[in-house]
């Protein structure tokens, strides 16, 4: 699954200048016929010495006051009532389902900090429904390739081409185990994200959970070359949270640095006591690393360093569950990476 920051490029909105034609129109037919009144009777008045300026200023005192009007008007409109009319036009178009729409925030410097905050709005909202529609094409990619590989197997069975031999039938077992899988990771995703997944807390020592980690990831790791550490500050230190939805998050990131380790590598597990959230845990390897484009979007659902897609053990929603079971615990997950010299993620949980 590729991905793009820039969606494509967005369309700002002009509109908002329907009725300023007519109010110039209107404030210029007031302005004449106000001038014109001024004048004829300034002619009228005029032989008589006395009340000339009189009528000066009398006359003259109205068309000051709408040319004054007319400029004060303009002004305004300039700078809050088309700043607005803007707004309100963009947000009839979101509502429409236009996320493209833009307001230009380089001619108004008192609405500047809005339409910022709203243009970022939409922009997040653009890029929710890009996902959006990656997700059901990654979906379908997933589900595809092991529901054909399945049906080939049985078709393949049932016309004699192959005979039922265990090899064939592991095979296919393989492949539905991949589909529950996929099926399973989903789900989990989807209660999470949506604030419904159910945590069940216990008491426990996060060396407890280091130590059970180790047991499970070391012969996987011994078989690569791999050297598993870990690194506990304290032993004796205990923590409340979900075990198995913890145990969860941290395995996804032991196997996503075993699958991008070389052999001779090393990967580490420390856990710390942050002055700031609470605990941090860190898991560090030395493998290839995550160029610093695509650092953002790791997160993401069915996004795979190997853009191939010739990996088929994983389902690629491994980060983004760790990511929605950390924010469950109210945590912060964040990874840093250079290409060639490995990856970090660190996790902080509040106690």
């Amino acid at each position: 699954m590729s991905h793009n920051p820039t969606l494509h490029s967005p369309r700002k909105w002009r509109g908002g200048r329907r009725f300023f034609p007519f109010a110039i129109f209107f404030f210029s037919f007031i302005l004449l016929f106000i001038g014109g009144t001024a004048a004829i009777l300034y002619l009228i008045f005029s032989e008589y010495s006395g009340v000339r300026n009189i009528w000066l200023l009398v006359c003259g005192a109205p068309s000051a006051v709408v040319l004054l009007a007319i400029i004060t008007a303009f002004t305004l409109y300039a700078r809050f009532g088309r700043p607005l009319g803007q707004i309100f036009s963009a947000i009839d178009s979101v509502a429409e389902g236009d996320l493209s729409v833009r307001v230009p925030d380089d001619n108004s410097p008192q609405f500047q900090e809005l339409i910022k905050r709203f243009n970022k709005m939409v922009s997040e909202l653009e890029r929710s429904d890009q996902q959006r529609r990656n997700l059901t094409t990654d979906i379908a990619h997933e589900l595809r390739t092991p529901l054909h590989i399945i049906q080939g197997n049985l078709e393949g069975i049932t016309d004699g081409v192959y005979q039922p031999t265990p090899e064939h039938i592991n095979n296919t077992l393989d492949e539905t185990k991949l589909l529950a899988r996929l099926v399973n990771d989903l789900q989990t995703l989807s209660l999470a994200e949506a604030g419904q997944l159910p945590l069940h807390p216990t008491r426990f020592l996060l060396a407890d959970l280091l130590a059970d980690l180790t047991t499970s990831f070391s012969t996987q790791a011994a078989a690569l070359g791999i050297s598993l550490q870990t690194i506990v500050h304290d032993p004796a230190k205990e923590f409340t949270a979900d075990y198995d939805r913890l145990n969860q998050v941290l395995s996804n990131l032991i196997s996503n640095a075993l699958r991008h380790t070389p052999q001779g590598g090393t990967i580490s597990i420390e856990t710390d006591i942050s002055s700031q959230r609470g605990i941090r845990i860190v898991v560090r390897d030395t493998g290839s690393g995550i160029p610093a484009e695509e650092l953002p979007f790791i997160f993401d659902r069915f996004w795979r360093g190997d853009k191939s897609r010739t990996e088929r053990t994983n389902s690629g929603l491994g980060l983004a569950i760790a990511k929605q079971l950390v924010h469950a615990h109210h945590g912060t997950i964040e990874a840093q990476s250079k290409p060639g010299e490995g990856t970090t993620f660190m996790i902080e949980l509040p106690e």
